[in-house]
C-alpha cells in the first residue's frame, strides 16, 4: 500500500505519518529527510540548499526519483509536499492549518518566537511555491490532487488518525484502490 501525506510545515505531516507507518505496518519515508540529507552530503545549510534548488530542478528531482523507488520497491507512508503529485498512490492526504496556527506549533517545536516561524514559515513556502510551479507547472493551492483534505487546526492528533484510519480501512475493506 502506498500512502502520501502532503501539507505545509507545522500542519501534522510528521506526526500522522509516524503514527500511520506504526498502525499500518509500513515504512515512512520523509522528504524532508531527504532533503536534508542532501544539505548535510553537500556541506550547506537547508535555507542554502532551498536556495540552490530554486537555482534548477536537480534537487527536487533528486528526491522525486529517490522516492518513486521506494514507493515501487515495498510501499510505504510517503511524506513531502510534492508526494501526491509524484506518487501514484492508494491514497493521497493533504493536511491544512491557518498559517497562525501552524507558526505558533513550529515555534513551540523549535523553541523560536511566533513571528520568528511565521516569517521563516512565510519564505520558505514562497520559495516552494515558485520552484513547483516553475519545475513541476502545480498550483500548491489547487488540492484537487488529494483523496482527503483534513484542517488540522479543527481536528486534534487523535481525531485526524482516526479519519485517516477509517478511510484507509474503508479502500482495505472494499479491495479497490483510489488510483
Amino acid at each position: 500500500m502506498i500512502i502520501t501525506v502532503s501539507g505545509s510545515p507545522g500542519t501534522g505531516t510528521s506526526t500522522l505519518s509516524r503514527i500511520l507507518a506504526r498502525e499500518l505496518s509500513l515504512r515512512w519515508v520523509n522528504s524532508g529527510d531527504l532533503f536534508r540529507k542532501i544539505a548535510a552530503d553537500r556541506g550547506v545549510s537547508v535555507a542554502e540548499l532551498g536556495r540552490i534548488a530554486e537555482a534548477g530542478p536537480e534537487i527536487d528531482y533528486i528526491i522525486d526519483d529517490a522516492q518513486r523507488a521506494m514507493a515501487a520497491e515495498a510501499g510505504g507512508i510517503f511524506e513531502g509536499r510534492l508526494a501526491g503529485h509524484i506518487l501514484d498512490a492508494d491514497m493521497k492526504i493533504l493536511l491544512k492549518a491557518d498559517r497562525m496556527v501552524r507558526a505558533e506549533r513550529i515555534a513551540s517545536r523549535e523553541k523560536k518566537l511566533v513571528e520568528d516561524a511565521l516569517r521563516e514559515s512565510r519564505v520558505r513556502e514562497e520559495c516552494e511555491a515558485r520552484r513547483y510551479e516553475k519545475y513541476y507547472n502545480i498550483d500548491m493551492s489547487d488540492f484537487s490532487v488529494y483523496d482527503l483534505v483534513i484542517d488540522t487546526g479543527t481536528w486534534d492528533e487523535r481525531g485526524v488518525v482516526s479519519i485517516v484510519l477509517a478511510a484507509v480501512r474503508s479502500i482495505r475493506d472494499d479491495g479497490k484502490s483510489a488510483v
